[in-house]
């Protein structure tokens, strides 16, 4: 039986679990019932062969990632936050439309290329006069200042309440898909002695596309205006989250050697931020995901294939 190869999110009260070709979100309730949402999802790739290109196959991961994240997101706050009426039925749930759902996008891919890309270059043109019109310096310490601005966003947040929450469960989750790959039963007790740091982390992954930003942008002609720059941190996004794509997967193959453990030494420490240790409660909810995503992808059917 070929290796199934699994992933996932923590979300509001809860964890999406992805399997190849299908995917399961485990949500609590205020009232502690879990609630489950599952359904097939068969990669891009089985209809469009080209998407499995090197590089092209990490920009399409980081959008379609994106896109079934939010999904995610707008399922969990609804079922996390529902509160009963007082004949015992369910307050009305809304979900996304497609044409929020775009929007959220649109918002969501602004903010962090305004944050994370438009703001250090900004910041790094303003200290133009003190460092000089050096091209190699003008990027390293852009990139300096927007490893910076990651991390103290991510420093920031982790202090918030909810959201220390939702690091839980991205501990959670991280431990379930451990103990998955390790084969061992998915028990509270086996699970909860694995560690909730992951090299194939998105955490991880946000880290190392910035690293592979600094090289990437070092090729932009430092005579170029502050606008045409700009916007080529937007055109050149998708490569760089090819070639970081492609790094992570090749360093969670490679994770024993002793060059590739430093390497990624970084990202694990970062996720000593983004993860907390989880209660067995939400252990539960993770393990549940992954069951049901495991069933979900078991159970999946082509509907082109004629039997």
């Amino acid at each position: 039986m070929d290796k199934i190869n699994i992933g996932g999110q923590a979300v509001l009260e809860g964890v999406m679990m992805r399997a190849p070709r299908a995917m399961a979100i485990a949500v609590r309730r205020p009232n502690g019932e879990i609630v489950i949402r599952r359904e097939q999802s068969p990669p891009l790739s089985e209809r469009f062969p080209i998407v499995k290109l090197p590089l092209l196959r990490g920009a399409v991961a980081l959008v379609t990632s994106l896109i079934i994240g939010i999904k995610a997101l707008n399922f969990s706050a609804n079922e996390a936050l529902v509160e009963e009426e007082e004949e015992g039925q369910e307050a009305k749930k809304e979900e996304l439309s497609s044409w929020a759902l775009a929007g959220t996008m649109v918002v969501a891919f602004g903010f962090g290329i305004a944050l994370f890309f438009v703001l250090p270059l900004y910041l790094t043109k303003l200290l133009v006069p003190v460092m000089g019109d050096n091209n190699i310096l003008f990027n390293l310490v852009d990139g300096l200042i927007r490893v910076v601005v990651f991390l103290l966003y991510i420093w920031s947040i982790a202090r918030m309440k909810d959201i220390q929450r939702v690091f839980q469960y991205h501990g959670a989750e991280h431990k379930t898909i451990f103990a998955f790959e390790a084969g061992v039963e998915l028990s509270l007790e086996n699970v909860r002695h694995f560690s909730r740091l992951h090299p194939r982390c998105g955490t991880s992954f946000l880290l190392i596309v910035m690293l592979v930003s600094i090289a990437v942008f070092s090729l932009i002609p430092k005579a170029w205006p502050f606008v045409y720059k700009a916007l080529s941190r937007v055109v050149l996004l998708p490569l760089i989250a090819g070639i970081s794509y492609e790094f992570l997967k090749w360093s969670a193959k490679n994770d024993r050697h002793p060059l590739v453990k430093l390497v990624i030494t970084p990202g694990l420490a970062l996720q000593r931020l983004t993860t907390r240790e989880p209660d067995d409660d939400q252990l539960e909810v993770a393990i549940r995901s992954v069951q049901e995503a495991l069933d979900e992808n078991a159970g999946y059917r082509d509907d082109r294939i004629v039997v």
